[in-house]
């Protein structure tokens, strides 16, 4: 996979999964890692796929409509990327937080779904990647999400929703919410970093 990465500045800090949004790179991302951590490392992800020229995570069928059949291929792929990336690149899973935007939002959740693999993630204006299934036990995981009232993309109803799934789970689950539609604003990410500092 086309990654960048960068190791974390002290032992024990988080290596962030940097997932971007539909059209991103894996440059997109890179900048939000020193307003959240200064020392933190990251591994930054290209997402495989591609809709009418711009990189994805995963195919959809239409707009809010997920492809589920490639959705978890395309997980099952990314999570064998981070591990074995571990692996060769000396980080613990342990230290792995995903900060996913959009796409790579709901393909960091879908992660989350299928395997516990983070005690943490940041989800920014995620939508549910895929309903009636059962979560791994994500007692003591805390997620924050980022979303919009307005947001034109993600209906705040999909956030509730979301919110519930993995509450349900048992992870404790904080919402930060804007009047900003879809897009990510630098109030949302200080919530964010106060957010992670809290632990």
């Amino acid at each position: 996979m086309i990654h960048l990465f960068e190791p974390a500045k002290r032992p024990g800090a988080p290596i962030f999964l940097l997932l971007h949004g539909t059209g991103g790179t894996e440059q997109d991302l890179v900048g939000l890692v020193r307003l959240l951590d200064p020392e933190a490392g990251y591994l930054s992800v290209r997402g495989e796929v591609t809709e009418n020229g711009m990189p994805r995570f995963f195919k959809r069928l239409a707009e809010g409509v997920f492809d589920e059949e490639d959705l978890a291929l395309r997980t099952a792929r990314l999570i064998d990327f981070v591990k074995e990336t571990s692996r060769t690149s000396g980080f613990s899973l342990q230290d792995v937080i995903p900060v996913g935007y959009s796409n790579g939002a709901n393909i960091a959740a879908n992660m989350m779904f299928e395997e516990r693999l983070f005690e943490q993630a940041i989800l920014l204006h995620p939508m549910v990647p895929r309903r009636g299934v059962t979560l791994p036990d994500s007692s003591q995981v805390r997620v924050f999400i980022g979303a919009g009232t307005n947001d034109p993309i993600c209906p705040a109803s999909e956030t509730e929703d979301l919110k519930v799934i993995f509450e349900q789970a048992g992870a404790t689950v904080d919402v930060t919410w804007s009047n900003h539609g879809h897009q990510l604003i630098m109030p949302t990410i200080e919530a964010a970093a106060s957010w992670l500092a809290q632990k």
